[in-house]
């Protein structure tokens, strides 16, 4: 689960949020996803967490949970790592 995975992951933001003209080269690994980064609002972040929940089958539990895991796309990848591990 090297580069592929973080490219995964930036393909299900760019869908998630129909992030139009943007393509996964565009979002670096350390692009923060709230606030001054891709600016997402709370919307913008339930409809992700939803998106990944389903796609890498965990769940986030609460909405500090959520904020921890969103602080970058690096953070969500080791996030979504981690619950997988812990699932195995």
């Amino acid at each position: 689960m090297g580069d592929d995975f973080k490219e995964r992951l930036k393909t299900l933001i760019i869908e998630a949020l129909c992030l139009e003209d943007v393509t996964p080269d565009d979002l670096a690994d350390d692009t923060p996803l709230m606030d001054s980064g891709l600016g997402l609002d709370s919307v913008d972040a339930l409809e992700l967490v939803v998106s990944v929940e389903k796609e890498f089958s965990i769940k986030i539990k609460n909405s500090e949970e959520a904020r921890s895991a969103l602080r970058s796309i690096d953070s969500l990848a080791q996030f979504i790592r981690a619950r997988q591990a812990a699932s195995a």
